[in-house]
């Protein structure tokens, strides 16, 4: 039997070097019939082997257990993380994944159609493998390599024991090493995919954690410390929310670079955050958050997120409808008395109807101007220079506006009650607009 490659046959060499040397390497003018497809930048070594001829496989087949030892030697010995004792899931997944690179290779000699997704689901495997081990591909790369070169020796040391010419090791040579790229980029693959699996999983636990969190009531502790541990989140004993408001593009956008350690929901329809006071500054927000309305809320023990969420949400919306003037990052404890004197706009509402009942018969700018000197009456010293500085008139016209307040309130604003609830009573009417 002779080969185009050349190799022993009995006790005689023949080189056939006067003959058609195997196709030159690299992809074909035009895929063959019935030839597999392959994952994009997989499928140069498979045509490099499938370019020898047939015969070739029957001659390497013998040697094809010998040569998985020997790989799996050098392996153990080159790279520590390998050198343990081969038992287990670990101890078969090397030696299956040996055995299957040496017999795909076998498998693929001189055949084109060699079926190809066996041997490419084994060392995406390897990749997915090395992840859930929180090891990098670097150890699994250097296996690869001492592989090859060891797949080379044996090779070239077979084929000179069978003549063959140096066509087939020019052939063979490529073809090894062409393979070794292929793996790694299939193990890269399954490594991506597991890393994504992964941060998709930790995602999804880490908004359920919040949503445990800012539950109202709020879940048990133990609840939240079981989730927080599988989630890996390290409870923290104090937190503080930060309101976000809803953007239309807002599920398109990058997720924020913030602390691993910022719990967050950016796809519901009231984005937030959730941390440590230390992780939740302006120095780390404000470069993160460019392009939202950010409100901080107070900082409050763990249980108590929810209230800290609440206040930042309300000074969002306070801001929004330009009840407070809050640049995009703000806080909600810079605005704790319009918060408080706003928490029920209902009851204050009811109060500005009852306590400013007397303007009621005046038009808009007659109620609007004695509004404004009650309360520079109320929050002054009550002399009309004082409060004509403030409300910007004349000392006339201020004690010609306070004879008109005293016949509409009389008694009134001699009572330190009722004057307490005047001024919440303007001081809420002019945040709210209202006249």
């Amino acid at each position: 039997m002779t080969t185009d490659a050349g190799y022993r046959h009995g006790n005689t060499v023949r080189q056939n070097v006067s003959r058609r040397p195997p196709r030159a390497p690299g992809l074909p003018p035009r895929q063959r019939q019935n030839e597999p497809e392959f994952t994009a930048g997989i499928g140069r070594a498979s045509r490099l082997w499938a370019s020898l001829p047939r015969e070739l496989a029957k001659a390497f087949r013998p040697h094809a257990d010998a040569m998985t030892a020997e790989i799996l030697r050098e392996i153990q010995l080159a790279v520590p993380e390998y050198a343990r004792p081969l038992e287990g899931p670990f101890g078969r997944t090397i030696v299956r994944s040996i055995q299957q690179a040496v017999r795909h290779c076998m498998d693929n000699l001189g055949n084109p159609a060699a079926p190809q997704e066996a041997w490419m689901g084994v060392f995406r495997h390897l990749g997915k493998v090395e992840f859930s081990e929180g090891r990098t591909l670097d150890q699994l790369q250097t296996a690869y390599r001492v592989g090859g070169r060891v797949a080379w020796r044996y090779v070239a040391s077979v084929s000179q024991s069978l003549g063959l010419s140096t066509d087939f090791l020019c052939v063979g040579a490529e073809a090894i090493f062409a393979y070794v790229d292929e793996i790694s980029a299939l193990s890269l693959q399954g490594y991506a995919a597991a890393r994504k699996r992964a941060a998709g999983t930790r995602a999804r636990q880490r908004r359920q954690l919040l949503e445990l969190i800012l539950a109202d009531p709020p879940a048990s502790p133990k609840a939240i410390a079981r989730l927080a541990a599988t989630a890996g989140w390290r409870l923290p004993d104090r937190v503080v929310a930060v309101a976000l408001e809803p953007r239309a593009d807002q599920h398109h956008r990058e997720p924020p670079s913030l602390d691993s350690e910022v719990l967050m929901d950016l796809e519901g329809p009231q984005p937030c955050l959730l941390a440590d006071p230390d992780l939740v500054t302006a120095g780390s927000l404000e470069p993160a958050l460019a392009g939202w309305r950010a409100v901080i809320g107070p900082e409050v023990k763990l249980g108590d997120a929810a209230m800290s969420l609440r206040w930042a949400r309300r000074t969002v919306d306070l801001a929004r409808r330009g009840v407070i003037e809050a640049p995009p990052l703000a806080r909600a404890t810079d605005h704790l008395a319009t918060l408080w004197l706003l928490s029920d706009e209902f009851l204050v509402k009811e109060l500005i109807r009852r306590c400013l009942a007397p303007l009621n018969g005046l038009t808009d700018k007659q109620r609007t101007r004695l509004g404004q000197t009650l309360l520079a009456w109320l929050q002054s010293s009550g002399t009309a220079p004082d409060m004509a500085d403030r409300l910007g008139v004349h000392p006339q016209t201020v004690r010609y506006r306070m004879r008109q307040l005293e016949e509409l309130f009389g008694e009134r604003l001699n009572d330190p009650e009722s004057r307490s609830d005047l001024e919440i009573a303007l001081r809420a009417a002019r945040l709210l607009g209202v006249s």
